[in-house]
C-alpha cells in the first residue's frame, strides 16, 4: 500500500508527538496483494470517531487499523474498534426483515422482503396518523449514531413532535443548552492545537474510557502524559481520576454545591481573570454577592469533600492557565440539572479559559447544520409535544433539539393521557436497558398498536416488536461527520465499504417510508443531504471520501471582534434569558429528592448511595455482549463498592451479590475497591445476556434500569430525573 500526500500545511508525526498540522489530505491506492482492498473511513463502533483503514477481502471486513493521519486519533484505536470485523461478520447479525407471527414477545418470526415490510409499515402508519393524528406516532433512537439527525428529520416530515433519545434530558443537551445561553456557543477542549493545556478539570467524566463525540481518549492521555495539573470530581476514582493529582470524591447529586464553593474561593481570593471578567462578562457583581455564603465549609457538609480539597482544587484550576474543564453526563442526571451545569459553566468564564489556545474553545462549525426539515412540522404540532409546554429547554421553542419528555411519552403509551401514543419506531436503541424504570417501559411497549425496531442484532426490545429491520454496521454506512460534535471544527467521511445480507442504512429506511407516505423531503436522498452539509467547504461527499477529512486552522478569540452570541454580547454569568423563562438567573443547589438527607425513612432500608451508568471499554451501552472476544475480556456485570460496605455485608471481590432499590433488584459480581466514595455503590449499565433464551434474554437479571426511577420531581427546564444518588442496599447471594 502506498500513500500519496497533498501536504497543505505540515505533516502528521508518529503517535505521541506534539505537532499538529492545519490540514492534510491523502489519496490511497486500493489495489493490494491478492483480492484485499483498503479503504479510509471513521470507526463508529461507538460515537468516538477514530480514523481507520478498513481491510476488505472477498466483500468482508477482515481487519481494521488506526489511521496515523487522523487529526484526532493519530493511529490509536480502542479494543471495540479492533474487533469490528467480528461484529460485522457475526453469524447472529440480523440480515433480513422479520415480521412477528404470533403474540408480542413470543419470539416467532417470518422473513419478509423489504418491499413487503416497508409497504405494510407505511400502510399502518398512514392509518394511525389519519385516525389519531401524526403525534400518536413516536420515534426513538440511541445515542450519537450516524442516523441521529435523520430521525429528527423524519419526525418533522411525518408531522410528529414526539421523538426521543434516552440521553436528551439526561446527557449532553443540558451542557449544550447551558453553553449556548452562557457563552453563545458550545465549547470543547483544545487538544488539537499547538498549545497544550496546563490544567484539566474532569467533572463527572471519564474520557479515558468513554472517548465521546470526537473528544478521544488518546488526546486526553497525551495531555496528561505531558504533565499538566489534573483534578477529578467523581464518586469513583475512575481510570481518568487515577491519572489525576487531585481526586474529589463528591457525594452523588451535590455537584452544584461543590461548583458554587469553588466559585466562592476563586472570587474571594481574587484569583479570577480580572481583565476577562471586566470586559467580557455580564452579571459578575450579582454572582459575587450570590456566592458569598457558599463557602468551602458549607459545601463540605453537603458534598462530603473536605473544605481544604475544595480550596486546593479551585486554586489549581484558576492559577494554571490555559485550562480545560471536561464535563460529563454525571452532572446532568439529577433534578437540578440546569443549575448544576450552569454552576460548572461559570467556572470557565471567571477564569478566562474560553476560546484561548489550550483552553475550552468555541466551535468553528465548518459545515452546515443538518437539514432536519423543522419548517415542515405542521402548524400547531409543536404544541402537542409531550412535556414541551412544561420543560421549555427540552421541548419548547428555546430547546436546542426540541423533543418529547420520556416519562410523559411512555405514560401516554400506557394511559392515553393526554392522548394515546399508538406506534413507536425505534432506530438503534435497546429501550428496555437504556430507559429508566425498565418494568414500566415494558408495560408501555406492550400497549402499542405498532412497534418497529431497527437494529444489528435481536435484542430484548426488538423481541417485542411487530417488525424487526436489519441495520447496517458502521462499515456499511455513508456519513458526513463534523467533529467534535456540535462544534464541528473538522469534518470526516465515513463510507460504505461492505454489504451484509439485506441490511440497510437507517436513513435509507426512513427515506423509503417517506416516499411511501408522500412526506416532504422524500425526493432528497442522503447524498443530497450530505452535499448540502458540505457546501461551505465547496466539496462533495465523493470528494471528501478521497480526502478522508478536512481540518482548517482554528480561529481563537473571535469574540474580540464580534462579541459572544448572547443578548449582552458577553458571557452571561447572570442569565436574563433564563430569568425571562421563569428559571433562576444565577446557579443554585438543591438536595436530591432521594438521598440520605432528603429521605431518611427510605435510607433506613436502603442505606447506600447508588450510581448507575459506569462504563467499560469493551462495550458501548448495551451493545457487543454477544461478541466473544470482547465478552471474554469482561464476562460479568460488576458492582463496585468500598471495603467499608463490603465489610458491613460480608462481601468479597468476585462474590455474586444482589443490589436492590425501592424499584427492584438485580444481581452482579462484586468488585471491592478503595477507589470509590465509602458510601457509594456503582453498578454498570446496559446488561443483558444474548446467550440466554429469548424473548427477554435475561434483561431483568442485571439491568441497572430495574433499579432506577423516572418519577418527579423533574428539573423544571429539562425534565431531567434522578439517575445518580438514589438509595440502595446490597447483600451477598447465598
Amino acid at each position: 500500500m502506498r500513500l500519496f500526500g497533498d501536504k497543505t500545511a505540515g505533516i502528521y508525526l508518529p503517535l505521541g508527538r506534539k505537532k499538529v498540522p492545519k490540514r492534510i489530505t491523502y489519496r490511497m491506492e486500493r489495489s493490494l496483494t491478492g483480492s484485499e482492498q483498503v479503504y479510509r473511513s471513521v470507526c463508529r463502533v461507538c460515537h468516538g470517531g477514530c480514523g481507520v483503514y478498513v481491510h476488505v477481502k472477498d466483500g468482508r471486513v477482515v481487519k481494521v487499523k488506526g489511521d496515523p493521519a487522523s487529526p484526532m486519533s493519530k493511529g490509536w484505536m480502542c479494543v471495540k474498534g479492533v474487533f469490528s470485523p467480528e461484529i460485522a461478520n457475526h453469524p447472529d447479525r440480523l440480515k433480513k426483515p422479520l415480521k412477528r407471527k404470533k403474540g408480542r414477545g413470543e419470539g416467532e418470526w417470518e422473513e419478509i422482503s423489504w418491499e413487503t415490510a416497508l409497504g405494510e409499515i407505511a400502510e399502518r402508519l398512514d392509518k394511525l396518523r389519519i385516525e389519531s393524528g401524526p403525534e400518536s406516532i413516536a420515534l426513538g433512537q440511541g445515542t450519537g449514531r450516524h442516523h441521529y439527525m435523520h430521525v429528527v428529520r423524519f419526525a418533522n416530515a411525518l408531522g410528529t413532535p414526539n421523538w426521543y433519545e434516552p440521553g436528551l434530558a439526561q446527557c449532553f443537551i443540558p451542557r449544550i443548552t447551558v453553553s449556548n445561553l452562557t457563552y453563545g456557543g458550545f465549547v470543547v477542549g483544545d487538544y488539537y492545537g499547538a498549545v497544550r493545556p496546563k490544567c484539566i478539570l474532569f467533572w463527572g467524566h471519564n474520557p479515558l474510557i468513554t472517548g465521546p463525540d470526537g473528544e478521544l481518549a488518546v488526546s486526553v492521555k497525551r495531555a496528561l502524559d505531558d504533565g499538566c495539573a489534573s483534578i477529578a470530581v467523581d464518586p469513583r476514582r475512575t481510570e481518568t481520576a487515577k491519572r489525576c493529582g487531585l481526586w474529589l470524591a463528591v457525594r452523588p447529586g451535590t455537584d452544584a454545591a461543590l461548583a458554587l464553593a469553588m466559585i466562592n474561593v476563586i472570587i474571594s481570593e481574587a484569583i479570577y481573570d480580572r481583565e476577562f471578567v471586566e470586559r467580557w462578562t455580564f452579571g459578575f457583581e450579582e454572582l459575587k454577592k450570590h456566592v458569598e455564603g457558599f463557602t468551602p465549609e458549607w459545601a463540605e457538609g453537603i458534598t462530603t469533600v473536605p473544605a481544604s480539597k475544595i480550596i486546593e482544587a479551585a486554586r489549581k484550576y484558576a492559577l494554571n492557565k490555559p485550562a480545560i474543564l471536561e464535563w460529563g453526563l454525571g452532572i446532568e442526571q439529577n433534578h437540578n440539572s440546569l443549575q448544576t451545569v450552569r454552576a460548572i459553566a461559570v467556572l470557565r468564564a471567571i477564569t478566562g479559559n474560553i476560546d484561548v489556545p489550550g483552553g475550552d474553545i468555541l466551535g468553528m462549525n465548518i459545515i452546515k447544520s443538518y437539514p432536519t426539515l423543522k419548517d415542515k412540522l405542521p402548524e400547531g404540532a409543536a404544541r402537542k409535544r409531550l412535556g414541551g409546554d412544561t420543560y421549555k429547554l427540552l421541548g419548547g421553542w428555546r430547546a436546542f433539539m426540541p423533543s418529547a419528555h420520556i416519562p410523559a411519552l411512555f405514560k401516554a403509551m400506557r394511559t392515553g393521557e393526554p392522548y394515546r401514543i399508538r406506534a413507536l419506531l425505534v432506530f438503534g436503541n435497546n429501550t428496555l436497558t437504556s430507559v429508566a424504570n425498565s418494568r414500566e417501559v415494558f408495560e408501555s411497549l406492550k400497549r402499542l398498536d405498532l412497534l418497529v425496531v431497527t437494529d444489528l442484532f435481536m435484542t430484548p426490545t426488538a423481541a417485542m416488536a411487530d417488525y424487526v429491520l436489519p441495520a447496517a454496521f458502521w462499515t456499511e454506512v455513508d456519513q458526513v461527520i463534523g467533529y467534535p460534535l456540535v462544534v464541528e471544527n473538522m469534518v470526516m467521511a465515513q463510507q460504505k465499504i461492505t454489504q451484509t445480507g439485506e441490511c440497510r442504512q437507517d436513513e435509507w429506511i426512513m427515506d423509503e417510508l417517506s416516499k411511501r407516505l408522500g412526506l416532504p423531503g422524500a425526493s432528497e436522498d442522503l447524498t443530497h443531504v450530505m452535499n448540502c452539509q458540505l457546501e461551505p467547504l465547496g466539496i462533495t461527499f465523493d470528494e471528501l471520501k478521497k480526502r478522508a477529512f478536512e481540518f482548517p486552522a482554528h480561529e481563537y478569540g473571535r469574540y474580540e471582534r464580534h462579541g459572544f452570541r448572547t443578548p449582552s454580547r458577553k458571557v452571561e454569568l447572570y442569565c436574563k434569558s433564563l430569568e425571562r423563562m421563569g428559571y433562576g438567573a444565577l446557579p443554585t443547589f438543591k438536595e436530591p429528592p432521594e438521598s440520605p438527607a432528603a429521605s431518611p425513612d427510605v435510607a433506613r432500608d436502603y442505606p447506600y448511595i447508588l450510581i448507575t451508568g459506569s462504563r467499560r471499554l469493551e462495550f458501548f451501552h448495551s451493545e457487543h455482549r454477544q461478541i466473544e472476544s470482547l465478552r471474554k475480556l469482561h464476562p460479568d456485570p460488576l458492582v463496585e463498592m468500598h471495603p467499608k460496605v463490603a465489610g458491613q455485608r460480608g462481601i468479597g471481590s468476585g462474590d455474586w451479590v444482589r443490589v436492590s432499590s425501592p424499584r427492584g433488584s438485580i444481581r452482579m459480581r462484586a468488585l471491592v475497591t478503595e477507589d470509590i466514595h465509602p458510601d457509594v455503590v456503582a453498578v454498570e449499565h446496559g446488561w443483558w445476556f444474548p446467550e440466554r433464551k429469548g424473548p427477554d434474554y435475561g434483561v431483568w437479571e442485571s439491568n441497572a434500569n430495574v433499579l432506577t426511577d423516572n418519577a418527579p420531581p423533574y428539573d423544571p427546564a429539562f425534565g431531567s430525573y434522578q439517575l445518580r444518588g438514589l438509595l440502595c442496599d446490597i447483600e451477598k447471594e447465598h
